[in-house]
């Protein structure tokens, strides 16, 4: 979505009942993150709503962007979010050979998931770190993409299909690139 480098548009302050409205949605989207919440949402801060094209929402606090949103669609947290608090997000693994895919741009496919080196909910090789409680993930769950020998998460995404969808077919298009390491949104200079 954001493979090359933009200028941001209009910049507003986000009214306080937007905002605290903002605050639960991101809660029920990612209620691991709540005790973490009031330090990344603090409620006397200003959240200010910045727009970027293809009518994406960026949600910063100050020069720190925090969460955007395309449309109506899910709302998805930075990868700067996603570095500080990582195992707030579901998270999936990709094996060493899709990584320089995952980092020009392209769609995530399957079998990078699938292979050896890859890491999907539920398989008894993942353990608790990629268990999401034991569930599958399903058709637009927002999930955090991680690279096989890597410390921080290089994507993330929407699921195209799910885990189990993917564990049975192991071929076909598995996460819609949304934001990646190295893209637009990465390079966008808030101050």
């Amino acid at each position: 979505m954001f493979k090359k480098e933009f200028t941001p548009g209009s910049k507003s302050k986000v009214k306080s009942s937007a905002q605290r409205a903002i605050r639960t949605k991101i809660l029920e989207t990612y209620p691991r993150l709540e005790p973490h919440v009031d330090e990344l949402l603090p409620k006397k801060e200003q959240l200010d709503l910045l727009k970027i094209p293809d009518r994406v929402s960026l949600y910063c606090l100050g020069t720190t962007p925090l969460f955007w949103q395309h449309m109506d669609d899910a709302i998805m947290p930075h990868l700067q979010v996603v570095h500080k608090y990582p195992w707030a997000f579901p998270r999936i693994r990709i094996d060493r050979g899709a990584i320089r895919f995952v980092l020009s741009g392209a769609t995530l496919m399957v079998p990078g998931l699938t292979s050896p080196g890859g890491r999907l909910p539920g398989d008894p090789e993942a353990g608790e770190e990629y268990g999401n409680g034991g569930k599958d993930l399903e058709v637009g769950d927002v999930v955090v993409v991680e690279a096989e020998g890597k410390e921080n998460a290089c994507m993330v995404g929407v699921l195209k299909m799910g885990t189990k969808e993917m564990k049975e077919k192991k071929k076909g298009v598995g996460i819609e690139n949304g934001h990646f390491v190295g893209d637009g949104l990465w390079k966008l200079d808030l101050s």
